[in-house]
């Protein structure tokens, strides 16, 4: 059932697919994601 709910998603919202394509590294990704959690963790709420 849910196999079926999202092949008729893609059929019918995907009409002109993508191949998603990274613009940055890994590395770069991971350094973003650290930074944005010492700025959550340190402020204060």
């Amino acid at each position: 059932q849910l196999e079926n709910a999202i092949r008729h998603f893609i059929d019918h919202h995907n009409q002109n697919p993508k191949p998603f394509v990274w613009t940055k590294s890994a590395d770069q990704i991971l350094d973003s994601v650290a930074r944005f959690c010492k700025r959550t963790l340190d402020s204060g709420h």
